[in-house]
């Protein structure tokens, strides 16, 4: 089975959005279709953004955190990198990869893009690995 890192720009779009590429990933997340691979840095990262951002209350991210944490493989990094100086949360995604052994990691962060692959995992878009799901035979 895939393992796959959500970057935070993914799980937000994920959990704000009813269509795209993000939402439709989270629902094959929970239906077991990869492995969602998650830290407590991603997740105190993503509770942070929906606040400042979007201005969730903290039950409100209390139940995303939940939901994530049910549909998610927690990982714990061993690691500290630094291989993205221009925004050093990326690097925490990068960590979680590593430690999860994953295949891909999902974001539209042009920085994570920009490597293409770190550590051998695929460094794609949402909807690029929501086409690679379909291709493998994935019910989407």
């Amino acid at each position: 089975m895939n393992r796959a890192v959500f970057d935070t720009n993914v799980l937000v779009s994920g959990l704000l959005g009813k269509r795209g590429a993000a939402p439709r990933l989270l629902a094959l997340a929970r239906d077991g279709v990869f492995a969602l691979q998650i830290s407590a840095a991603i997740l105190d990262e993503t509770a942070e953004i929906l606040a400042r951002e979007f201005d969730w209350t903290q039950e409100r991210i209390a139940i995303a955190r939940a939901f994530l944490s049910s549909i998610a493989q927690h990982v714990i990094p061993h690691i500290e990198l630094d291989v993205i100086a221009r925004d050093r949360d990326d690097n925490r995604i990068l960590e979680c990869s590593l430690a999860s052994r994953s295949d891909y990691i999902v974001t539209f962060d042009k920085d994570l893009l920009h490597l293409k692959r770190y550590g051998g995992a695929d460094i794609i878009q949402p909807a690029e690995f929501l086409a690679m799901l379909r291709q493998k035979g994935a019910e989407i």
